[in-house]
């Protein structure tokens, strides 16, 4: 009998603790009702930004516990710390939105909390199966969350939409990481990372192992949105209130994007050579319909779903180049991703006539006269993810394209940034109705505390990026140190 070892639960505090704090604002949102959900959001807020302290607290070393199902290293830390963010402030993004539209409903932080504790036990599993209850826990809550707004058609209808098809990739999820079982005998990451170590000097790795490989990659690509596995987002996006559009296009997408990058560079590395080419062409093929399909829409939620199946494009050309330097060049582009995500839905968001939200990209005619610093703001937003310098955005898309470059994957990187330029077209067609179309019906004032503060520091730190880059360039190259060695 194997000895028994108690596990080092300091490692697992952030998860722990968030665990904990969802149970008790759950029970408090049960006895107090909905009067309790203006509390509970802040209380939820809180709680992530504890978990952040504690997540950037923990020894930065390498650290198993839980058996080796969990794993704690500064890629973790790093990623976590975007999730936590990006959720933190996407549900205080929606405050003003709940209340008016009559969701005020206190389950709906505590659906974000458990979302959240779910994309952090994604971003540290070490083993397929903490993979995959990771990945249910979040993708059980988003699913309600999608479909929240139970009055709207839309809503449920996104809600389904995204249900089913997630319940698909689920599917897929087990059925390649039982062949993956299968053939490597063990379902933790380092057992599979030997079983294809010790394949590299034959012929390659056995068929049911690069089966089970594709087979986790496509339902994997279906958690980050990436074509052909993505035809949920334009729908939920559009249909699912604006707040769980801004959460789903901030957190949930930054954690799929972290467990890709730690299978793929963890146990599936040694197939590096089988897994490029599948990497290559679905980053091709996410930029080219990310840029030609946003071109003909008018909705602005709609056009902002097909922008992040292009962003998701671009960072996989980092991974598709298989080094540290396309590893940080990845987590860069999330980071400036999540900001630039963030404001813009915020400004979608602000987007509200005599007391209704609007979602048409012509309702923004003559914005910059009727509300300049939105304009503005909206306007930072549209040219950085565009990629124009010296804005955020320009910063994302160089870093991961010298690193493609460095690999001799010139090509892919030229088409990228032709896929740019296509992009750029619907981004600058935005400003130019903002700011040369005729003003139309201005736009109801005040947008909330939150949602002003929100908007401004995001398009402060898109704006000057360029000015302080050094957190999250050394924060990205710390992280993709660690997960490569």
């Amino acid at each position: 009998m194997t000895e028994f070892t108690a596990p080092d639960y300091v490692v697992a505090l952030p998860e722990i603790f968030l665990a904990g704090a969802s149970v008790i604002l759950l029970m408090v949102g049960v006895f107090l009702g909905n009067r309790s959900t203006l509390l509970i959001t802040w209380a939820s807020a809180a709680a992530m930004a504890a978990a952040l302290v504690m997540v950037l607290s923990i020894d930065g070393e390498t650290s198993f516990t839980f058996g080796g199902l969990y794993i704690a290293d500064t890629f973790g830390t790093f990623m976590k710390a975007l999730v936590l963010i990006g959720a933190a402030v996407t549900l205080l993004l929606g405050i003003g939105y709940y209340r008016r539209e009559g969701m005020n409903r206190f389950e709906f932080p505590i659906l974000i909390l458990f979302a959240t504790l779910g994309m952090m036990m994604m971003i540290s599993a070490n083993d397929l199966i903490s993979l995959y209850i990771g990945l249910e826990m979040q993708s059980l809550s988003l699913y309600i969350v999608a479909a929240f707004r139970r009055d709207s058609v839309r809503s449920s209808e996104a809600g389904l939409k995204y249900f089913v098809l997630g319940a698909l990739s689920s599917g897929l999820l087990l059925y390649g990481s039982s062949m993956v079982y299968g053939f490597s005998g063990g379902t933790g990451f380092e057992q599979i990372g030997l079983a294809f170590a010790n394949t590299a000097g034959t012929d390659g790795p056995a068929i049911g192992l690069l089966i089970g490989l594709v087979f986790v990659a496509a339902a994997l690509a279906f958690k980050v949105s990436a074509v052909p596995f993505h035809m949920w987002t334009p729908d939920v996006y559009e249909g699912a209130p604006t707040p769980v559009t801004a959460f789903f296009s901030a957190a949930p997408k930054i954690a799929a994007m972290a467990l890709l990058l730690r299978v793929f560079m963890g146990p599936f590395v040694e197939a590096f050579d089988q897994w490029q080419q599948i990497i290559i062409f679905v980053s091709i093929a996410s930029m080219a319909l990310g840029a030609f399909a946003a071109i003909g829409q008018s909705n602005i939620k709609r056009l902002l779903a097909y922008s992040s199946i292009g962003h998701v494009g671009y960072a996989l050309v980092g991974l598709a180049a298989g080094t540290e330097e396309g590893v940080r060049g990845v987590l860069i582009y999330l980071a400036i991703y999540m900001v630039m995500t963030v404001g813009a839905f915020g400004c979608v968001l602000a987007m509200r006539q005599r007391g209704q939200m609007v979602e048409k990209i012509d309702d923004l005619a003559g914005l910059s006269r009727t509300n300049p610093p939105l304009a503005l703001a909206f306007a930072i937003f549209m040219f950085s993810m565009a990629g124009i310098p010296p804005l955020a955005g320009f910063f994302g898309k160089l870093y991961v394209f010298l690193a493609a470059v460095q690999e001799g994957l010139i090509g892919l990187a030229v088409i990228g940034v032709l896929a740019s330029v296509v992009g750029a077209y619907y981004y600058i067609r935005i400003v130019k109705v903002m700011y040369f179309d005729k003003p139309g019906e201005p736009f109801d004032r005040p947008v909330g505390t939150e949602l002003r503060v929100i908007i401004g520091v995001s398009a402060i730190i898109t704006a000057f990026f360029f000015a302080y880059p050094a957190p999250v360039l050394s924060g990205a190259a710390a992280a993709a140190r660690a997960l490569l060695h």
